[in-house]
């Protein structure tokens, strides 16, 4: 694979997401969100409003580096890269970037946690400070066939609306961020709190819910400021990238 300083037609500002966006790929190896080669992250190319960036198909999340990452237009061309990328993939995240023009990254997964929720026809249940800090950020979508479906892809644009998660019915979740570390972050504490549900369900005791009030307060703190990600966003990433850095990773290669 070729190395950053032979890519001299990328400018810094995309080098700097596509080292972002590889250490993303990372993260969810290190977390266990993974699942095989299937599923997929990405971020809008800096500078454009048609193409962005995502995972080669074929390749495991940990060979996934800042070079091989492919950029594609939303028309499905690939404009750089050797490899080809799914299908259903760009259907999905074409979809969300197109709809919405101030999301920059789409992070979609299959964990089993996020996926048993989504099977739950109550949804997620505010029986956690996690699920309550997503709720006012969060939509549902039903499930269809993405892969060459325009009428799915409508219908996820339509769904996001102005939130930033998704459950995806039987299907999984998915994140949209301002940049890829508060879109981690917020896929990170749906993750949680879908794990906290499975495992609470799973035991079956009975479920006390928090009192309204405490819900509403840790809903209105989760909502996302219009300035930007907030401080616990940020610092979260970097010290995300430290872990990462301290691995020896090899993402920016």
């Amino acid at each position: 694979m070729t190395s950053r300083k032979q890519h001299s037609l990328i400018s810094e500002e995309e080098w700097k997401i596509r080292e972002d966006l590889a250490a993303c790929y990372r993260l969810f190896v290190h977390f266990g969100w993974t699942d095989l080669i299937f599923t997929h992250l990405s971020a809008r190319v800096p500078g454009t409003d048609n193409q962005y960036l995502i995972n080669p198909y074929g390749l495991l999340f940990d060979e996934i580096t800042a070079s091989n990452l492919i950029k594609v237009d939303f028309d499905g061309n690939v404009i750089w890269g050797d490899f080809p990328y799914n299908r259903a993939g760009h259907s999905i995240h074409s979809a969300i970037l197109k709809a919405r023009s101030d999301v920059n990254a789409v992070l979609h997964s299959h964990t089993r946690a996020g996926t048993a929720v989504s099977v739950m026809d109550e949804g997620l249940l505010p029986i956690s400070q996690q699920a309550s800090e997503v709720t006012g950020l969060l939509c549902y979508h039903d499930y269809d066939v993405a892969r060459d479906n325009d009428e799915e892809c409508r219908r996820l644009g339509n769904d996001i609306a102005d939130k930033w998660l998704m459950i995806m019915r039987n299907h999984g979740l998915l994140s949209a961020g301002r940049t890829i570390g508060e879109a981690f972050y917020y896929l990170y504490e749906l993750e949680n709190a879908c794990k906290i549900q499975v495992d609470v369900m799973g035991s079956g005791a009975k479920i006390t819910l928090p009192n309204q009030s405490a819900i509403n307060r840790i809903i209105a703190e989760g909502m996302p400021s219009r300035e930007g990600p907030n401080s616990t966003v940020l610092t979260s990433w970097q010290a995300l990238i430290r872990m990462l850095d301290r691995q020896g990773s090899n993402y920016k290669s």
